[in-house]
């Protein structure tokens, strides 16, 4: 199975995952776009278990459905590089794409939040796309 290894900017932390990716996204919500300091994220969600090696901060934030998601960041360059959903943390981890800094990783299969994607934004053909979030 292979390994592959995210890193926060400076290198101080990473996370890494077993096998391919469950799924590939982006989500255009304001909180991503505010988390991110971006017009949308890009994750890679991935089984569990994963290895992190480093210090990670965090902070928890409740989503527009009821759910609790941890966002983990490397408290030296700031980088916010993977979470989970709480309660089902166990099962698997999102890992935001550029942490791999791999131009030929997997595209996105899916566009959440559609509705709060600026308008310039080109989506690739042949994308899940949903106005929220499809819980």
């Amino acid at each position: 199975m292979a390994t592959r290894t995210a890193s926060c900017s400076c290198g101080q932390l990473r996370i890494e995952v077993n096998g391919e990716p469950l799924n590939v996204g982006v989500c255009h919500c304001l909180a991503c776009q505010q988390r991110t300091g971006s017009v949308f994220a890009a994750l890679a969600a991935f089984r569990t278990p994963y290895r992190v090696i480093g210090a990670a901060s965090e902070y928890l934030r409740t989503g527009d459905q009821g759910a609790s998601y941890r966002f983990r960041f490397c408290p030296v360059c700031g980088t916010n590089l993977f979470h989970t959903e709480e309660g089902v943390g166990d099962r698997s981890v999102a890992v935001a794409v550029g942490g791999f800094a791999d131009p030929s990783f997997p595209p996105p299969q899916v566009s959440v939040y559609d509705c709060r994607r600026h308008d310039w934004v080109q989506l690739p053909d042949g994308l899940a796309v949903y106005e929220k979030d499809p819980g």
